[in-house]
């Protein structure tokens, strides 16, 4: 640690980069911290302002890395307001003493509700269905839909948004298998432990939420697409980066993936695509068995509030300890 807390003596500078419910600088200068809290900061106000900062709250703009960590001399904690720790150099972190929390467990219900949503979309056309009758076009036979009942359906990840998607599940008649290579001993009467082997035999629709690593950049790939016995629907709600999309749009055109669902992109900044990420996007958006949200999974007015609330919590607990 680069410095030893003590919050009963002085309060701490704590620096909030991004847009998060006014709960928590309120709360957190009501104790006695010095907050200061400019949501639309540049890398230019971080970087001007870090030096003398002991806590840094960031969302998803603000990429930490050792350049950021290097200037910010005093830090003591990094506190994503949010699930993914992706856009923090963790390791570096570590090397100068920084501790790094997140949100995690604050938009799992939103997550699963976002995809079982998208699920009922694909299985019944209901996107598509909706802008034809909207252009004055009735298409019934068209748009017969797949009931969900009955299928298999595999959860990648286990953590806060893959168990929240299973809980949402309960109850629909599905077969649910999860694969989560860090845990174990999580299965139950509704949920079933399972092996990569067991879903590429099994699933009909393969759902990730898991974080981005070097582990899972291009977790799903053309090899794993080619291993599933059955053509199967796909939903990512995770990272961009964990589905190659170019492979998943070889899929969809040989018709081993039926369809998907895809909160995230591997670029998602849609001015900056490359040729042949313009190619793929174009692929997509002219897909009807492909439904697109803008990175919104997590995204409702209820886990605005409890982001803010739960790293309120975590926040007052790293500083209580002394850690």
């Amino acid at each position: 640690m680069n410095n030893n807390l003590s919050s009963a003596v002085r309060g701490l500078n704590i620096f909030i980069v991004d847009d998060v419910h006014e709960l928590l600088p309120q709360k957190l200068s009501e104790v006695g911290h010095h907050v200061l809290y400019l949501p639309n900061a540049t890398r230019a106000d971080i970087l001007a302002h870090l030096p003398e900062q002991d806590i840094l709250v960031i969302r998803t703009k603000t990429q930490v890395d050792a350049a950021l960590i290097n200037v910010g001399s005093n830090l003591k904690l990094i506190a994503r307001a949010g699930a993914g720790l992706d856009n923090i150099d963790l390791d570096y972190a570590h090397t100068k003493g920084i501790k790094c929390i997140n949100a995690g467990e604050a938009n799992a219900d939103a997550v699963g509700e976002h995809a079982l949503g998208l699920l009922l979309m694909m299985l019944n056309f209901l996107g598509r269905a909706n802008n034809q009758v909207k252009d004055k076009v009735w298409l019934r036979e068209e748009n017969r839909g797949t009931e969900l009942a009955g299928k298999t359906v595999a959860i990648i990840g286990y953590g806060n948004t893959g168990s929240a998607f299973a809980k949402k599940l309960s109850g629909l008649g599905v077969k649910v298998l999860a694969h989560d290579p860090y845990l174990k001993n999580f299965g139950n009467d509704f949920v079933k432990e399972s092996t990569w082997e067991e879903i590429y035999e099994e699933a009909d629709i393969l759902s990730f939420h898991v974080p981005l690593t070097n582990e899972t950049i291009y977790y799903l790939d053309q090899t794993k697409i080619a291993r599933f016995e059955k053509p199967f629907y796909l939903l990512n709600l995770s990272r961009g980066k964990v589905v190659k999309t170019i492979h998943l749009m070889a899929g969809l055109q040989n018709k081993k993936v039926l369809g998907c669902a895809l909160d995230v992109l591997e670029n998602e900044d849609l001015e900056s695509l490359n040729e042949e990420e313009k190619e793929v996007f174009a692929y997509l958006v002219s897909g009807e068995n492909v439904l697109l949200t803008p990175h919104i999974g997590g995204w409702t007015k209820e886990s605005y509030f409890k982001i803010s609330r739960i790293l309120l919590d975590k926040v007052l607990t790293f500083i209580e300890k002394g850690e």
